[in-house]
């Protein structure tokens, strides 16, 4: 099901993480934390009457400028990132929050990062502008600063909204209105397995793209996809229809500016999102960067299956301790998702290229695998004899039973005294228990933890 996307646009310090974590706190994400990750949250899925929609901060995307952070209100250099930021969220996202300081007041940032909102805005048959935009002005924590709002009607955006994101007020009438214009989550209709291609600028995306479509295989149908100008390619494998999502070639009015591939990674969230297993790309010549780690962990949250490619191979030279070094070290960065195989290729030259979708449709199958009820109880008695479960303060864990309540992905309701007792290690070496006896080969695992009365 592919959820709506919602991105928080503004300047630095008008409290767009405040209003982040207020959002995802107060209605909790379904996500948790996933440990090992040496990154910030920049996305969240989150709950508001029974809508759900995924949440963007596109401050936490990439906010520097060669490296080096780009904080002055009054810089040019400030104002041109933050309107690149802009640009690329009102296309890829389905609606916008933009935020701007009631402490401060206008501001000439903000003005122009508005004047960019407008301008990229388009107006429907039946009247609304898309994608719609929330003027959300951020610090009214009193009943003066709340009155003084009225200013940033000036801004051209409609009626703003006088909130307090550290205090929670009035956000509850902000999601009202947030979620009233969004449109619904589309359900999937199709059946054949989505497979996403993913990976920061220039690690060979849509070089990958016209090997897989170019080997001998026939086109079916190039249809749109929910990202703006994206187009999926379906096409059929052994007899099995399978659809590309292609997060590359995204070209926006000519020249590309370095500001705007740096937010691409909004486009890889959506691609993502409508995925059954994502083709994450690394850059063998480049190395692990930040931008690869955001892209995994959002893999790893919304419970994707994955394949890691390390592509351009051919331009690395070798010796014969290089893969294994190599391997060693996507491990180390990436260990947060271990469980993805990965593959050496070389997109440009062809090398390894017609293992990855065999090796795609493998994950795919092993993510659809249901275990039994027996089976599963045969693996927590081996568990508990091989590994006691924890204690603490003068109680231990008793696992009861277990049973896999879904597949796509696999998930597992596991009985037990106290989930409090349930330490993540151990929920890790259960993970790992599973794996060893049923593989699941790059497809997470859900361990959920029901507390029990013993009998």
């Amino acid at each position: 099901m592919s959820k709506p996307i919602v991105a928080l646009v503004g300047r630095p310090n008008v409290g767009k993480s405040t209003l982040f974590n207020r959002l995802v706190g107060q209605r909790l994400a379904i996500v948790d934390d996933v440990p090992g990750t040496t990154r910030d949250r920049i996305y969240a899925e989150c709950t508001w009457n029974g809508r759900v929609f995924g949440l963007v901060d596109t401050g936490g995307i990439d906010p520097t400028h060669g490296g080096k952070a780009v904080l002055s209100v009054g810089s040019a250099d400030f104002i041109e990132e933050i309107k690149l930021q802009a640009t690329t969220a009102i296309e890829e996202a389905d609606a916008i929050l933009f935020l701007v300081d009631g402490e401060s007041g206008v501001t000439p940032p903000d003005r122009e990062v508005a004047e960019t909102l407008r301008r990229y805005q388009t107006r429907r048959e039946d009247g609304t502008l898309q994608p719609p935009i929330l003027l959300v002005v951020n610090k009214c924590e009193t009943a003066g600063r709340r009155a003084a709002a009225v200013e940033f009607y000036e801004l051209g955006l409609g009626e703003p909204y006088a909130i307090s994101a550290l205090h929670g007020t009035d956000v509850g009438d902000l999601l009202d209105s947030l979620v009233s214009g969004l449109r619904p989550s589309e359900t999937q209709e199709d059946d054949s397995i989505k497979i996403a291609i993913a990976g920061k600028p220039n690690s060979g995306k849509s070089s990958l793209l016209n090997r897989l479509v170019g080997k001998e295989r026939a086109i079916v149908s190039a249809v749109a996809g929910t990202t703006r100008d994206a187009v999926d390619t379906v096409i059929d494998v052994a007899g099995m229809p399978v659809t590309l999502i292609d997060t590359a070639g995204i070209r926006r009015r000519g020249k590309i500016e370095r500001g705007v591939e740096q937010f691409s990674v909004l486009r890889s969230f959506m691609a993502i999102e409508r995925s059954d297993v994502v083709l994450l790309l690394i850059d063998a010549a480049a190395g692990i960067s930040a931008q690869d780690a955001h892209i995994a962990g959002f893999i790893v949250e919304a419970s994707k299956s994955c394949v890691i490619l390390v592509n351009k191979w051919d331009a690395v030279e070798k010796d014969q301790h290089t893969k294994e070094n190599y391997t060693q070290q996507i491990r180390a960065d990436l260990k947060f998702i271990d469980y993805a195989p990965l593959l050496f290729i070389s997109a440009m030259t062809g090398a390894g290229v017609d293992q990855v979708l065999p090796l795609a449709l493998r994950v795919q199958e092993e993510r659809l695998v249901r275990l039994s009820t027996s089976k599963i109880n045969r693996i927590l008695v081996e568990a508990s004899d091989r590994q006691a479960p924890p204690a603490r303060a003068g109680r231990q864990l008793k696992l009861f039973y277990g049973t896999q309540v879904r597949s796509d992905p696999p998930t597992f309701m596991i009985y037990m005294n106290d989930p409090t007792l349930m330490h993540f290690s151990y929920r890790r070496f259960l993970e790992n228990r599973l794996r060893e006896e049923y593989g699941f080969l790059g497809t997470p695992i859900r361990i959920v933890a029901k507390g029990r009365r013993e009998k």
